[in-house]
């Protein structure tokens, strides 16, 4: 073992996460309408499975973009000789108008400040490496994707610190909680480096209000720090609220072209808007020119294929194609959220309320034996495993109150959630904590909800809790 690196030797990975266990059930037995009716449901994977036909139907009507044709003519061997990393400059482009698109138009990006990478996995961790020596810390609000415990500190070396966020406020990022995580780290004697967040969250559902992200624009300024905004699920907002983007920010505050400027990074990706994982396509958006250079030599370790950049650079400069697809993709993730919402309560069972994302944040607080993450990994356990259904803990994301779970809605059909809810309302009717919610216990509940002074949260909240353990 000595022969080997301690990344091949510890667990920094962090593949022992809840998050991931529950998919590696899943994989034994995943489940098939027709040949697995029995099989574990996978609701803890967030991706967007609901426009897949508008796709299919722009290639049938464009067979030169994914045939490699152009005016009819193959560009194959174009296509299949070396490319370098600065990528195609009518993808960038592309890229760059769908991004401005996803935003109202408000706000523009220069494709110049584009680097292209193997997804927002790369993108974000290529930014640790252009931010950050290893030791230094970024401030994340919690609960957040589990996956930046890999993807921001496995390899990089960077720590994480988080900002701890309460129910009683939705979750919502306050200034005496980010100056709490920045003392924090201090007091660990880390050196904080930046604030990275997801807008809209994952796993919350919920995009950042103009009063936060001024907050975040101010604090970064006075620490004179970094931002990374991950804005991955810009283009999954569904609430009638208009997504503001860290970018509406600078504008507004008249920051554009500023040193503060140079310090806020955008993180995207086409994985979760256009449902393509597969293709792993992301990118950072930054103005500092040091680190677009960096960051442009660095993405020679996951580029994108010019195959693929070629195919959507077609797709996305389509621009009747994109409006209607961003339309038409709003309508279903609204409708599929609802039919989430309205199956949970149907089974006693409330969430925040939430205008994006492909998830849901589900409160499952009452159905704890007790308030701990003890009895949340068990309630968890149990629904795993009996219920066949993989969802994600609130432990898992590192939220400080136990009871929380992650489940998506977006990467099955109506008749798979449809199962999955009728499997859980029969789980939650044949527990003890079932029989336990009476109709005079809902009764109790409702007048608690209407004194809660939060209207993002249904439930009661109960007191804020900090682990001692993830």
């Amino acid at each position: 073992m000595k022969q080997l690196s301690t990344k091949v030797t510890s667990n920094g990975h962090g593949q022992d996460s809840s998050y991931f266990l529950g998919w590696e059930e899943y994989e034994k037995n995943p489940y098939d309408e027709i040949k697995n009716p029995n099989g574990m449901i996978q609701m803890g994977l967030a991706e967007n499975q609901l426009c897949f036909d508008l796709i299919e139907s722009w290639l049938a009507k464009n067979p030169d973009a994914a045939s490699l044709k152009k005016n009819g003519q193959s560009i194959f061997r174009e296509l299949a000789l070396f490319q370098d990393y600065h990528g195609m400059p009518e993808f960038k482009k592309a890229m760059a108008e769908f991004m401005e698109e996803i935003r109202g138009n408000r706000v523009t990006f220069d494709p110049k400040k584009i680097v292209l990478a193997a997804g927002s996995t790369s993108a974000n961790e290529t930014l640790m490496f252009c931010l950050a020596e290893p030791g230094d810390a970024f401030l994340l609000p919690t609960p957040y994707y589990p996956g930046f415990d890999r993807d921001l500190k496995w390899r990089t070396g960077a720590e994480i610190v988080p900002i701890h966020c309460s129910s009683s406020n939705g979750f919502q990022i306050t200034e005496a909680a980010l100056q709490q995580a920045y003392q924090q780290a201090h007091k660990l004697d880390l050196k904080v480096k930046g604030v990275l967040v997801t807008n809209p969250s994952n796993p919350l559902g919920t995009a950042l209000t103009r009063r936060e992200l001024n907050l975040l624009v101010d604090f970064i300024t006075s620490k004179n720090i970094h931002l990374i905004s991950d804005e991955i699920y810009s283009g999954t907002m569904f609430g009638f609220e208009q997504f503001i983007s860290v970018m509406d920010v600078l504008k507004d505050k008249k920051l554009e072209n500023t040193e503060v400027s140079k310090r806020v990074h955008v993180v995207y990706s086409l994985s979760k808007d256009l449902g393509l994982p597969g293709f792993r396509v992301g990118a950072i958006y930054s103005n500092d020119e040091m680190i677009v250079s960096a960051a442009t030599k660095m993405s020679s370790f996951g580029l994108v294929s010019s195959q693929t950049q070629y195919l959507l650079s077609a797709l996305l400069s389509d621009k009747k194609f994109t409006s209607q697809y961003l339309e038409e993709n709003q309508k279903r993730l609204r409708s599929r959220q609802k039919r989430l919402v309205s199956g949970l309560e149907s089974a006693g069972i409330t969430c925040l309320r939430s205008n994006a994302g492909l998830f849901c944040w589900v409160d499952m607080r009452h159905l704890l034996d007790t308030n701990t993450f003890e009895a949340e990994l068990d309630l968890w356990k149990k629904i795993v495993y009996n219920v066949k259904l993989n969802i994600s803990p609130g432990s898992s994301c590192h939220c400080t109150e136990p009871g929380w779970f992650r489940v998506c809605f977006a990467n099955m059909s109506e008749d798979t959630l449809d199962l999955a809810l009728k499997r859980l309302k029969t789980f939650v009717e044949s527990t003890d904590c079932g029989r336990m919610i009476s109709r005079s216990s809902h009764e109790r509940l409702k007048s608690l909800r209407k004194k809660t002074v939060s209207n993002w949260v249904f439930r009661v909240s109960w007191s804020d809790r900090v682990p001692d353990e993830r």
